[in-house]
């Protein structure tokens, strides 16, 4: 044992061992990653409980829906502020308040499971985490899956990780949720409590993410400009961004909260005495379908048009088409396809999206822009309260009707501008900045 332990490697200070051979180390990204994951666990273990929440604390669906996007309320000030000021200030110091904040989200979710407001106070602060991560962690992300950082990633490399690392989340946090709240005596407090433990233990990896966007030097000695100009965001005006991601964006979130959100209450007394576990099931479900189309997402992208981003509205409005018929059926077999169709749809908007922003961002408005396009497609999370609303009126069957005609519509919008204003032979009529 002893002649083994002379010819171990040891580490030495320069990051080489005494060898000579270099020292392994985590991935900056991979490090980055891992507090996406934990923020998205936060976000989303809140929504197979809607079900729990309105059986046991007798909470009206038009609540729980509220409650389910009282987290943009978090998300859209976290996103459209976060974003700028990490181009400008640099990534770690905007990240490291995320998993403060998720934290306290999560904690006040386990300490008020029949209080309204502390829920919505724990949604928000979620929210606000979520924020963070989505705007800041994801362009972290993307800058540290290339070079220097990584020169062996290969392009759309980022995007295709962070998505992934936050659909893992939201998949793993609901059906982690979903589980516990089904199984545990302790369904409305253990579920946050992981959540906690997880976002504590994965920032920690998450320091040793290096920094990849200092303060801005503008190199010619003059200093940065007005914060209000980077909170303006003017990439925003882009006429790429205004003709293929703005109509589609909404969908992002709209397909998933249909799936994984609206069906469960819909079809959960098939179930009795299983609603959350259903509810669960179709989080899975929905979300696994989305982590597969993200990986296929390589094959339907092109930089040179709007093909992946037209694949994957069609998507949404089969995945809309066939929830009408679960609607109509409310068939538990019926409810498990339209789920899978609309969270495959989820997560090929998703990156599609994703690498339209990373095309047209430059270096400088990456986050600010990045944070744009969330904004727009967290709107989708008030799908399920606007057709709660709306059933005084209408039926399901119908409504969802209408959501599979609005898709084929922004199908429509998105084709049109296949080819046309393309970030690679930017036009200065296509990115103007407001006037102050």
């Amino acid at each position: 044992m002893a002649t083994i332990e002379a010819h171990r490697p040891r580490p030495a200070r320069d990051g080489r061992n005494t060898d000579g051979t270099a020292r392994r180390r985590l991935p900056g990204w991979f490090a980055a990653c891992g507090m996406l994951f934990a923020v998205a666990w936060g976000g989303n273990e809140f929504t197979p409980l809607l079900v729990m929440y309105r059986l046991d604390s007798g909470m009206s669906v038009q609540t729980v829906n509220i409650l389910l996007g009282a987290y943009v309320l978090g998300i859209v000030p976290a996103l459209l502020v976060g974003g700028p000021l990490s181009d400008r200030y640099g990534r770690r110091p905007l990240m490291i308040p995320a998993p403060i904040l998720c934290v306290i989200g999560s904690a006040l979710l386990a300490s008020g499971p029949d209080s309204v407001a502390l829920l919505f106070a724990g949604r928000v602060f979620s929210g606000l985490a979520l924020g963070l991560v989505m705007a800041v962690g994801t362009s972290w992300v993307k800058e540290l899956s290339q070079e220097p950082f990584d020169p062996e990633a290969s392009a759309g490399a980022g995007a295709v990780r962070a998505s992934l690392s936050l659909t893992l989340g939201f998949l793993l946090g609901a059906v982690a949720a979903a589980a516990i709240a089904q199984f545990s005596p302790l369904s409305a407090v253990l579920p946050y409590v992981v959540n906690i433990v997880l976002t504590v233990l994965l920032a920690v990896v998450m320091s040793r993410a290096p920094e990849t966007h200092s303060r801005r030097d503008r190199g010619d000695g003059a200093a940065p400009g007005r914060l209000l100009d980077d909170l303006l965001v003017p990439a925003a005006l882009h006429r790429r961004f205004l003709l293929v991601v703005v109509p589609m964006a909404p969908w992002v979130f709209g397909a998933s909260a249909t799936a994984y959100a609206v069906l469960p209450n819909l079809v959960a007394h098939r179930v009795p005495g299983y609603e959350v576990g259903f509810s669960g099931l179709l989080c899975l479900v929905a979300l696994a379908f989305g982590v597969l189309s993200q990986q296929a997402a390589k094959w339907v992208d092109s930089p040179h048009s709007s093909r992946a981003v037209v694949v994957a509205l069609g998507l949404t409005a089969v995945g809309m088409a066939l929830a009408v018929r679960a609607a109509s059926t409310l068939t538990v077999p019926m409810a498990l396809v339209a789920a899978a169709v609309l969270g495959a749809a989820y997560g090929l908007l998703l990156v599609s999206g994703l690498q339209e922003v990373q095309r047209i961002a430059g270096p400088d408005r990456l986050a600010g822009l990045t944070a744009v396009y969330y904004s727009l497609a967290y709107l989708g999370f008030f799908v399920p309260a606007a057709l709660a609303g709306l059933a005084h009126w209408f039926d399901y069957p119908t409504m969802f009707a209408v959501g599979a005609a609005l898709a084929l519509l922004s199908v429509v919008v998105v084709a049109l501008s296949w080819r046309r204003h393309l970030p690679t032979a930017p036009d200065p009529e296509d990115l103007r900045a407001p006037r102050a």
